[in-house]
């Protein structure tokens, strides 16, 4: 998948939105990607899990992990068409059971590839490796279908965490602007957005 069909496609399925939104990291923003609607279309997730399985191919890992909750089924369709081991990190422990934070068989010392759908400020993707860390696993590669540019790759590379991405917001916006497809009111967020970014 191209990544002008996989633009095409996020915004057709409703998954780049224009408007006001208030992010996690408590921001407000004019563009919002709404990520979870790829899973009701298994041709684009399976495209997107092969577009991060090509973005990593050089990188040594023996597990992937998805950083909860979006990006599970993007971890999950990887394991399933790459036959690569998954496990999972909770986002509460349970007082309950097994109380383990991180599900799913490993060995101390393995190498697990961070699977995120969205960088913002790269606190999920922190807190996860962290988990995985203090689990015993290994963790310096990381792959996420869009950075939005708001300083979370450099976040992470402080921590050094190697970053993998497939789009970044501006190249989204600047296709979408070339492309018939957004509407009048759309176009004047998309370019307002930019303009923004390119100011500061």
């Amino acid at each position: 998948m191209t990544k002008a069909a996989l633009i095409t496609s996020l915004y057709q399925i409703g998954a780049i939105q224009f408007g006001e939104f208030k992010l996690k990291s408590g921001q407000t923003s004019s563009v919002y990607m709404n990520l979870r609607k790829i899973i009701s279309h298994p041709e684009l997730l399976r495209g997107i899990a092969k577009a991060m399985r090509e973005a990593t191919k050089d990188c040594q890992f023996d597990l992937v992990c998805g950083v909860p909750y979006t990006a599970l089924p993007i971890a999950t369709c990887i394991s399933l068409d790459y036959n690569i081991p998954m496990i999972m990190r909770r986002k509460e422990k349970k007082d309950y059971g097994t109380r383990q934070m991180i599900e799913g068989e490993f060995k101390q010392g393995q190498r697990c590839l961070i699977i995120e759908d969205v960088i913002t400020t790269g606190g999920s993707i922190i807190e996860t490796a962290s988990e995985l860390e203090n689990a015993g696993l290994q963790v310096s590669d990381l792959v996420a279908l869009i950075d939005r540019e708001q300083g979370g790759r450099e976040n992470l590379s402080q921590r050094k965490y190697h970053t993998h991405t497939i789009l970044t917001l501006s190249e989204i916006l600047q296709f979408l602007l070339q492309s018939p497809l957004l509407s009048t009111a759309e176009q004047q967020c998309a370019e307002q957005f930019l303009a923004e970014r390119t100011a500061k």
